[in-house]
């Protein structure tokens, strides 16, 4: 990066917020994407830690004005690639913006900056009796911009749904540096286009998102959670249906494949408890009332039994449940080693069972595997390529991931779920969305950002 900008980012944001050294701004540049499967970062990029919106302001107007592309760095906790330079760079991370501005009890909103994680909030939340926050995507180091920005999901969207269901209002900063206020903490607001939900999923690609205000609410006190083992996950898939159709929404339904529930509990010194049957549901349960969660864990065991389940396993005490998610979570750390790549698909939630098999068939005609953990409430499904048994990336990797993407597509799918195109999937989402709307999201990218400085790569392939 030329002196002269690196010096005129130091005026903005002072020498010690201005890393320019090549050793100390490798740290920056990658995300949690498969290593060998990450996009290929440039080697020229100044990351720079602004701590007020009117830092932010000037870093962009320098920006459009040398037409310097820039990257916004959050928790760094994202799937997509998102936050890798793929041109010289000015790599803006929001670490320093994370002040929790005000928890509204009255209206029942928290207005936060960007760079506040979601464990930053929920520890926040602690102090005031009886609010929460909902959307958990995993990693509670994510920060509330990238949050909001790839419209952050998780396990719990079966009830509650995703990042922008909770999202009323952003302060954002546009790529030629003008603030603009969208939304707010109006319930209801008809005036004009929804342009805080265009921000909402563009994965840095129109504006810097600057600060968010955020729904909270009244805390369910009571939970517990059920482990229902079954022979044939499609019992275990229709079960879940039935349950949905009940009225009793789950906090969250999860699916792993039996022999990830054991292994991993085995790795960690634990027993999975659910001996019998090959496909079990994790279903965990969050209620008000003590009798509410009680009259749900009754009719839940007789959907289930109605199915053809086992008998179904109750953890009641918090100790239990934090064992049986820590294995639930843990899983990754099991599979890290054998797998390259990763992918979050989505189905409707009745053609899940028919995609878990579809998947598995198709890993089975290339004489390999595939490990399955999904939100199966919500039809999202993750599953993963293996590497071969010598360490290396098959020569049939891009074949198989566009056999898997097309069942995925001819049942109605998304090839993204909630990890988002970042830079791993800009060349295939064409395929998804057809020429008309790329070149409609393409247009409204030029409307934002002209000179197309905010994150290229992103989205659309260069």
């Amino acid at each position: 990066m030329e002196h002269e900008i690196i010096n005129r980012l130091k005026a903005i944001t002072g020498d010690a917020f201005t890393i320019s050294e090549k050793d100390r701004v490798e740290s920056y540049i990658y995300d949690e994407v498969e290593e060998n499967f990450r996009p290929t970062p440039s080697d020229n990029n100044v990351v720079v830690k602004p701590d007020s919106v009117d830092q932010v302001v000037e870093i962009m107007k320098l920006a459009n004005e040398k037409e310097i592309p820039v990257v916004v760095r959050g928790g760094a906790t994202g799937l997509a690639g998102g936050c890798t330079p793929v041109l010289p760079s000015i790599i803006i991370t929001m670490e320093r913006m994370n002040r929790i501005v005000e928890i509204d009890e009255k209206n029942m909103v928290a207005v936060l900056e960007a760079g506040v994680t979601l464990m930053d909030l929920l520890e926040e939340l602690e102090k005031y009796d009886g609010l929460s926050f909902p959307v958990h995507p995993g990693d509670e180091g994510a920060q509330m911009g990238g949050m909001a920005v790839t419209n952050a999901g998780g396990a719990r969207a079966v009830r509650h749904g995703v990042m922008r269901k909770h999202i009323m209002g952003l302060e954002v900063v546009l790529p030629n540096g003008e603030v603009m206020e969208l939304g707010g903490k109006l319930i209801k607001n008809n005036a004009g286009y929804n342009l805080l939900q265009l921000i909402l999923g563009s994965e840095g690609t129109l504006a810097v998102v600057t600060k968010v205000i955020l729904k909270i609410y009244p805390k369910e006190r009571y939970s517990a959670t059920l482990i229902a083992p079954f022979e044939r996950i499609e019992d275990a898939c229709d079960s879940v249906m039935e349950i949905l159709k009940s009225g009793n929404i789950p906090l969250a339904v999860e699916y792993m494949d039996k022999r990830l529930f054991v292994d991993t509990a085995k790795m960690l010194g634990m027993k999975w408890q659910a001996e019998k049957g090959k496909a079990d549901i994790m279903i965990i349960l969050s209620e008000k009332t003590e009798s509410n969660l009680f009259e749900t864990v009754r009719s839940i065991n007789e959907i289930c039994q109605a199915h053809n389940s086992f008998e179904l396993l109750y953890a009641g005490k918090q100790s239990e449940q934090q064992e049986i998610l820590k294995i639930r979570s843990q899983h990754y750390e099991l599979i890290k080693d054998e797998i390259c790549d990763s992918y979050d698909m989505a189905v409707p939630v009745s053609e899940v069972p028919d995609f878990i098999l579809g998947l598995k068939k198709l890993a089975a005609e290339y004489n390999t595997g595939t490990n399955i953990v999904g939100h199966i409430a919500d039809g999202n499904v993750h599953n993963d390529m293996l590497y071969l048994p010598d360490g290396s990336i098959p020569e049939y990797a891009a074949e198989l991931k566009q056999k898997m993407y097309n069942l995925c597509l001819s049942m109605g799918g998304t090839i993204t779920g909630e990890h988002g195109v970042g830079k791993i999937r800009n060349r295939e989402i064409c395929q998804q969305l057809g020429e008309t709307q790329v070149a409609l999201m393409k247009g409204i990218k030029q409307v934002f950002d002209p000179k197309g400085i905010m994150n290229p790569g992103v989205l659309f392939a260069e």
